[in-house]
């Protein structure tokens, strides 16, 4: 069984309340780095433990945190991205609602570290009962003196607020998140200026992940050295994983990475194999905007490897054998998972989610949910696929911020390891509708919005 750092105590009844975590060594970091750690010491800390982004983008933590500007006289801030919009993604929620002291701690002592003394978490404005849960373990936090005025004598002070979002996935966007928390639509920003520079109200901010922040506490309790030892090469400790789709265990596990996929698909220990005997027909391992994997290619590598649960295996062979970790967003599917209306979802996430600022992005995923439909709904050409893949090419890479990529990887990779399910919608289209939708659907005429 892999070592669990912060969901040790997530089944303890009452570990919600401060009173419980207390007891289970819950402000123990906060202790240790308010009264025997400079800040610059736990930033280093950080570095040495080899934490990377947990939202997505896996950046080590430590290096983004010394990119922070430090003026004479400007504030700074601390915020925290809970808005976790990306499909398939749910350990942030869980992790907030079981065990919210834990991204509480670990604010206050990323916040000590950063100079900040005004943080903000950020949460997607759809999750009101996790707000209301962060809000009342803040003020429990208050009342025993570690959030306030002269946190245990130290003299730092830090007042920490809960800002419901915007409801948009594009606010999971750093810059588009504080545009939203300054009381803006939430379009992404140009950058550079970078948020280290340049972030809320104009001051110099560092934006992290719930699981990010909460990762701190364990590696300030350890140390980062300790820390740097579990998990494998520069993927090091441990990754929260929501497990969805058709498996026998869905839920969220912690992981220790370089766990092989093998065994965190079929171990009974996490997801105990696909569901009701079928067998796996292909894997969206880190949320909806990573490519779709084939399952001989999520269980071995290019190379016939073992595929590990790590940054670096699962991204093995770029984007035409591999994937991306992500955000852990574990998607499994069987052998009768339509790979096509699979996409077409997506896709229409995608077209919907897009803040229209960025032509080849607002224009693009449109036209790939237009073509995916027709796909889908029986009225598909041969020429569709080279068509989509050709708009995936001219989204990529030409977009203010990632939303574009994250809308083209998932059609250009679904084209690619399952052009031949594509074209059976188009030679069996008939077939393909009725097993979906039935004998009906196929029948109604295309509107005019979907007649591309």
């Amino acid at each position: 069984m892999g070592r669990k750092l912060l969901l040790e105590h997530i089944n303890v009844p009452g570990i919600n309340t401060f009173e419980v975590y207390r007891k289970k060594g819950g402000y123990a970091a906060v202790e240790k780095a308010l009264t025997t750690l400079s800040p610059d010491a736990i930033v280093e800390e950080v570095k040495k433990s080899g934490l990377r982004g947990r939202g997505g983008a896996g950046f080590p933590t430590g290096m983004k945190w010394s990119f922070l500007a430090k003026p004479e006289g400007v504030a700074r801030y601390l915020v925290c991205n809970a808005d976790e919009s990306e499909p398939g993604t749910f350990k942030d929620r869980y992790l907030m609602t079981h065990i919210p002291h834990l991204l509480i701690e670990g604010m206050i002592v990323s916040s000590f570290a950063l100079g900040a003394h005004a943080s903000y978490i950020y949460v997607r404005g759809e999750m009101m009962p996790q707000i209301r849960i962060l809000e009342r373990a803040i003020a429990e936090a208050k009342n025993a003196g570690f959030l306030g005025k002269n946190i245990l004598g130290t003299g730092y002070d830090l007042e920490l607020y809960v800002q419901p979002g915007g409801g948009a996935y594009i606010c999971g966007e750093e810059t588009a998140l504080l545009e939203s928390l300054e009381g803006k639509r939430g379009n992404p920003r140009i950058k550079p200026p970078f948020p280290a520079i340049a972030g809320l109200y104009g001051c110099p901010t560092v934006v992290n992940n719930v699981e990010s922040i909460a990762a701190v506490v364990p590696i300030i309790n350890d140390g980062g050295e300790e820390y740097a030892k579990i998990g494998l090469g520069r993927s090091t400790g441990t990754k929260l994983i929501s497990a969805g789709g058709n498996l026998k265990n869905p839920g969220v596990y912690e992981i220790e990475l370089g766990l092989s996929c093998e065994e965190f698909l079929y171990s009974d220990e996490y997801c105990g194999g696909i569901a009701n005997g079928k067998r796996l027909k292909a894997v969206v391992a880190g949320g909806s905007s990573v490519p779709i994997l084939p399952a001989n290619l999520f269980l071995k590598t290019i190379n016939n490897e073992p595929r590990l649960m790590s940054y670096e295996s699962l991204s093995d062979g770029g984007f035409a054998t591999g994937t991306m970790l992500g955000s852990g967003g574990f998607i499994a599917f069987d052998e009768d998972q339509c790979i096509v209306r699979n996409t077409w979802n997506f896709a229409r996430f995608y077209h919907h989610e897009s803040c229209g600022q960025c032509s080849p992005c607002r224009e693009g995923t449109g036209w790939m949910e237009k073509v995916l439909h027709r796909l889908e709904n029986g009225h598909g050409k041969m020429s569709d696929m080279d068509l989509l893949v050709d708009v995936s090419k001219k989204i990529e890479g030409n977009t203010i911020c990632p939303l574009g990529d994250a809308a083209a990887w998932p059609v250009a990779s679904a084209i690619r390891h399952f052009r031949d399910e594509f074209e059976w919608h188009v030679t069996n289209a008939s077939e393909a509708v009725t097993r979906n939708y039935g004998l009906a659907h196929y029948a109604d005429p295309l509107t005019k919005a979907e007649a591309v």
